[in-house]
């Protein structure tokens, strides 16, 4: 799929980067199918942009090393989104 990922693409990068990060989420998740996938696809492109910042790297593609930013990324949103929550 290389560096042009189209939107399916991105869909199911999403789903995947998405379940894998509530796997990991000891927290249960609501948001059922359509919140892990867009989970993941906002996780990926937060992973994707720190990422970039900090190592020279981002999502390059359907591969391991972009589905570890993105589960990363994944895992940032969720904590920030429940740190704003419980202020």
């Amino acid at each position: 799929m290389g560096g042009n990922m189209s939107i399916i693409a991105w869909v199911l990068f999403g789903l995947v980067a998405g379940v894998i990060t509530n796997l990991i989420d000891p927290a249960p998740s609501r948001g059922g199918l359509l919140g892990a996938i867009v989970l993941g696809i906002v996780g990926a492109l937060v992973g994707g942009f720190l990422a970039s910042l900090v190592f020279r790297v981002g999502i390059a593609g359907f591969d391991t090393s972009s589905l570890i930013v993105a589960v990363l990324g994944s895992l940032l949103v969720l904590w920030v989104s429940r740190s704003l929550r419980r202020v």
